[in-house]
């Protein structure tokens, strides 16, 4: 088992997406994001790896919510801890990130994203009404 976190970076009713550089969902647009290393904090994991893949500091804001369904990743079962967050910066494709842009939460959801990703942005969705946090099987 891993561990994981996902952002969602989201100013300006935008939303960041990268696009995969990997050999898992190739060539799909996906929530940046990552594992932790050993010893690390999700906040620490977070912070890095948004460095590592967007070139942003991060600040998180919330805690979308812990996505643990064992089928979410064909590598393995992987439970990620997802934040939404501001961001400083301008981002640039870095690491797994073969390019990276900006999409309206409305476009985001129009496309075939990698993972879960589609339905952590649903709650994303209904997050910014109701301010509620997600896991893997609430409806």
């Amino acid at each position: 088992m891993r561990y994981a976190v996902d952002s969602i970076l989201y100013q300006n009713d935008k939303i960041v997406l990268i696009k995969r550089a990997g050999r898992t969902f190739h060539d799909y647009w996906a929530l940046p994001g990552g594992s932790l290393d050993e010893g690390e904090t999700v906040e620490k994991a977070l912070k890095r790896e948004m460095l590592e893949e967007l070139n942003v500091n991060v600040q998180p804001l919330e805690i979308l919510g812990v996505y643990s369904e064992p089928d979410r990743d064909p590598r393995g079962h992987v439970i990620s801890v997802v934040f939404i967050c501001s961001y400083d910066g301008n981002p640039e494709a870095g690491d797994d990130a073969a390019e990276y842009s900006e999409f309206s939460l409305t476009e985001a959801l129009e496309l075939e994203l990698a993972f879960d990703h589609k339905k952590i942005l649903q709650d994303f969705k209904k997050w910014l009404k109701k301010k509620e946090t997600f896991w893997s099987n609430k409806k």
